[in-house]
Parts: structure tokens; sequence; C-alpha cells
């Protein structure tokens, strides 16, 4: 998983904590946050969250018992990355209202305008993590959805397949927000490494998907 600091988000709405119906209203309403790095890390964690749905419906079934070690190691795996992603949703609406502060900040004198600089681009690389982060956990569960195709309950292989769909969905978007946000940063080392790793998460996020539709093709 991609594991660079970030900072602490604890005065983020904790959108995790409240019905799906205020999100959505947060999302249509004529304020640029939570947006698109919000709805991604919330596909990766619907994602993440139908892969415990699976893992504890294959659980104590007779018919399931060769995998259920396996179950056993892939549900608190998923429940993490449930967390996780649904941290991430915070994490990314904090993120864009930083960068909106920093472009706020004072600009008359020599002194304001460096430190306006500075906070703008430390901002920048703060909302280019988070979308990494989201990438690189959406990839996490992109693997695990390829165990449920293959293993989990035959009456839930839909869901397994709708969930590598949603943390698919989840990657795409979070890599696209990565190539929009370096855009204007200035640190040139900084841009290929995340550009970088968001390429190599995109690619095996694409390779674990083929094998998650399939083994899911398979057992339907």
């Amino acid at each position: 998983m991609y594991n660079r600091p970030m900072t602490d988000y604890a005065s983020s709405p904790r959108w995790g904590a409240h019905p799906v119906d205020d999100f959505l209203a947060a999302v249509a309403a004529d304020s640029p946050a939570p947006g698109g790095g919000s709805a991604a890390a919330l596909a990766g964690a619907l994602g993440g969250a139908l892969i415990a749905m699976v893992a504890r419906l294959t659980l104590g079934r007779e018919l399931y018992v060769a995998y259920d070690a396996e179950m056993r190691a892939a549900l608190p795996q998923a429940e993490a990355l449930r967390q996780t992603l649904t941290s991430l949703m915070d994490a990314d609406t904090a993120a864009y209202s930083g960068v909106t502060a920093a472009y706020k900040l004072p600009r008359e004198t020599d002194a304001q305008r460096v430190e306006r600089t500075a906070a703008i681009q430390a901002a920048l690389r703060i909302a280019t993590d988070v979308p990494l982060a989201v990438a690189a956990a959406c990839v996490d569960v992109l693997k695990l959805a390829v165990q449920m195709a293959a293993h989990g309950n035959r009456n839930a292989v839909s869901d397994a397949a709708v969930a590598a769909l949603m943390a698919h969905a989840g990657l795409q978007a979070a890599a696209r927000n990565v190539r929009s946000n370096v855009g204007s940063l200035r640190d040139e080392s900084f841009v290929v490494e995340a550009g970088q790793r968001a390429v190599a998460l995109l690619a095996a996020g694409e390779q674990v998907l083929a094998a998650a539709l399939r083994a899911a093709d398979a057992g339907a």
C-alpha cells in the first residue's frame, strides 16, 4: 500500500458517520468539496464492504470449508480497507479545503507571497497524497475481490464482481485526481514519483480486475 505520512484530519466532517443521503446532498451542493475525490474513496469503501459480506456469507458453510481459513484472513483485511477508505473520504474533503485556504492567504507583501506559495505547494502535496492512498487501497480491495470471486459463496459471486468494479472505479477516479493535482506542483521529483506511482497502481488494478471478473464469470 501507499504509506506516505499524511496530515491528521481529525477536524474533517467524518462522512462515514453520516447517513448516505447527507453525503450525497453535500456532493450535490454548490460547494466543490466533498467532490470527486471523496466519491472515489466511497466507491472503494463500498467494494471493501462487499468483500466483507461475501466472506461472512462463506464462513461456516460446509460447502466452502476448504476456504474457511482464507475467508477468516480476508475478512479483517476487508474491514480495515473499508475503514481506511471511509476515512479517506474525509481526508480528501479536508485536503481540498486546505488548498482553498492556502490560495486565500494574503499576498500584498513579498513575505506574504512567499508564505502563500509555500502553503499552496504544501497543500497540493497533501491533495496528491490522499488520492494516491485511495488508489492504493482500491488495488488492495481488488486483490481481495479475486479471492472472493474464486473461492467465496457462489450465491454471492456477483457481489464479488461488483466489489471489484467499485474498487476499480475508485482507483481510476483517484488516479485522475492525482494527475490533476500535480499539475500545479513545482517539486519535480515529487511530481515524477506521484505520476509513476499512479501509473503503476492503474496497471496493477487493470490486471487484478481482469482476474476478478474471470473468476466471477467462471463461478457464475
